[in-house]
């Protein structure tokens, strides 16, 4: 029996699904692939050209990086530094494509970029579910041109290119919310294959990000449980056969975690848990606090250049709330939402596992010849707050030059290109959303994206060097060890403890605390050298003439520490025998 079949009990979704089936977006039958190739053109110049960032990718690849040096994969650290905050999954994605990008000298010219494919990869499956598990539903066309919302938003083009957690945990959870909402809609439907798959999704979810996948499903079979609870109940859980899906998650998750509480003693749980969540809990952690509302305020520019569509989408879809398919959609939005609005920590990827709900809505309602008109207000809203995001995106790559290397100088001209494919993407959908063309404002959002991101992403970012302070640096100790690094030699920094350092120096990097212990490091032993920070150069000269050693400076890197938000100078010295 087909999904139409199966769903005649819920006319109002069939006759939405029928009505969408006639309009036409992608004529080709290949639309995975288009998607995927849709997707590797946006993502892939950053992910190939742009160094690694600080701090949480670096701290990421770093953890990576030392489990192949060291042969443990069962404990996470960043140098002498136990990284308990995050579970295994992402080290365990990242490993075998950075050993082989390794061995096979792939990686020479930007050493980070295989330890981004399970990221691309992660990427993928959220776009290909979107568009897989879903088309049965809304339509093909609709399933299409959301999972192509998806992929060019700038959250998602963002987050595929960074070696991190969150590219992969929007594709895992994505495939556990498609799953979980064939059992709502099709109890019956789900075969004890996908039922396992379901368990197998959140089990990884639990070992890339702990929590989250388990939490947006947790509220979203809540709040439908609840919502249903005097028609359907919760009787349609039963075709996710939990009796044995749950020992199944158990049976992925629990093996590691068992693995590290004996490895750390306990600590991790203590770290992570006690530490790392609650302190995300109880207030900003790390300064990246922020009140509710925010993620809110956020979604024009995380969606960006569909925001328009999402935004006036949204009144339509609250008043077909009692269809089915709209319904399981508000509930994997809705409650989560208000969780991580909630929570005092706030990043802009936290409600990224959310956004395919988001599309799935506005892409139905780009499409749909009956959608419901937003009021005035909210139409109004929705271009304003776009046209916002478009200056925001557009006036602050062209800024970011000058920020970063003040003076005028030809580094000044890298922000042009995007600001210019900002402005020309803007003006297609604008005058596209003024005609009330709503397919021709998706076509303008898709031609808009590669207008942002290859001059942002493949060409300003890139080649704005003064951010990239550790690449020079570890580019200067190649230069002064020309044959490579000696067995004896070390190499330590002051003024600058960025990840990034570590990862491209070398594990055996040392952080100095201040010019008196870079002073100190370098009279301790022959043929090392130590990166001195500006603010610091006054205080190591001062101890460096109480030991009685005369420092060469060999080399200075100056740019601009955007993890800080301050300019910085590194000298690098030596002791010449």
């Amino acid at each position: 029996m087909d999904a139409v079949a199966r769903c005649r009990h819920f006319p109002p979704m069939l006759d939405r699904r029928l009505q969408l089936g006639r309009v036409r977006l992608a004529g080709t039958p290949w639309r995975p692939a288009a998607l995927v190739l849709l997707c590797l053109i946006l993502w892939l110049p950053g992910v190939i050209s742009i160094p690694a960032s600080d701090r949480d990718e670096s701290r990421f690849v770093q953890g990576t990086k030392q489990m192949l040096e060291t042969g443990d994969f069962v404990s996470i650290r960043n140098g002498e530094e136990a990284r308990n905050r995050k579970p295994i999954g992402i080290y365990w994605l990242q490993a075998p494509f950075a050993a082989t990008g390794r061995t096979v000298g792939l990686a020479t010219f930007n050493p980070v970029w295989p330890y981004r494919i399970p990221s691309v990869l992660g990427g993928l499956l959220a776009v290909l579910a979107t568009y897989g598990l879903w088309r049965g539903v809304i339509g093909r066309e609709a399933a299409f041109l959301a999972a192509a919302m998806l992929g060019a938003s700038v959250i998602v083009a963002v987050e595929a290119g960074i070696a991190k957690t969150d590219a992969t945990l929007l594709g895992v959870t994505t495939l556990a919310m498609g799953l979980l909402a064939r059992a709502y809609l099709d109890p019956g439907g789900l075969s004890a294959a996908r039922a396992g798959i379901f368990w197998l999704a959140i089990g990884a979810g639990v070992l890339v990000k702990g929590p989250v996948t388990p939490m947006v499903a947790g509220v979203a079979v809540l709040s439908l449980v609840v919502v249903d609870r005097r028609g359907r109940g919760a009787g349609w859980l039963r075709t996710l056969r939990p009796r044995w899906g749950v020992p199944l998650m158990l049976a992925v998750v629990l093996p590691w975690f068992i693995a590290i509480g004996i490895a750390t003693g306990g600590k991790f749980f203590v770290d992570s848990i006690g530490g790392d969540l609650a302190a995300k809990l109880a207030s900003g952690d790390d300064s990246h606090g922020g009140p509710p509302g925010l993620h809110l305020v956020l979604l024009p520019l995380l969606f960006f250049p569909f925001s328009i569509p999402v935004i006036r989408s949204l009144p339509g879809t609250w008043r077909e709330r009692h269809d089915p398919v709209i319904r399981f959609l508000l509930a994997w939005i809705v409650p989560a939402w208000i969780v991580f609005e909630l929570v005092p920590t706030k990043l802009p990827h936290y409600t990224l596992p959310l956004y395919p709900a988001l599309a799935l809505l506005a892409a139905r309602w780009t499409l749909d010849r009956s959608r419901h008109p937003p009021p005035r207000w909210i139409a109004m809203l929705s271009t304003i707050a776009f046209i916002a995001s478009a200056a925001v995106l557009g006036l602050g790559l062209a800024a970011l030059p000058f920020v970063a290397a003040p003076g005028l100088t030809t580094l000044d001209l890298l922000g042009i290109p995007a600001l210019a494919g900002v402005a020309i993407g803007a003006w297609l959908i604008l005058r596209a959303a003024k005609r009330q063309d709503w397919p021709a404002v998706a076509r303008a959002g898709l031609i808009a994206a590669p207008l942002l991101y290859w001059p942002s992403l493949g060409f300003e970012l890139p080649e704005l060097t003064p951010l990239w302070i550790s690449p020079r640096v570890e580019a200067a100790l190649a230069a002064h060890w020309p044959d490579g690094k000696p067995a004896d030699a070390a190499f330590g920094a002051a003024g600058f403890r960025e990840p990034s350092l570590m990862f491209l120096a070398g594990t055996d990097t040392q952080w100095l605390y201040g010019g008196s212990g870079a002073a100190r490091f370098l009279a301790a032993g022959p043929d090392r050298v130590a990166a001195v920070g500006d603010r610091d150069i006054a205080q190591f000269h001062a101890e460096a003439d109480k030991l009685g050693i005369a420092p060469r400076a060999f080399a200075e890197v100056a740019g601009f520490n955007y993890s800080r938000g301050r300019r910085v100078s590194l000298t690098l010295f030596d002791v010449p025998k």
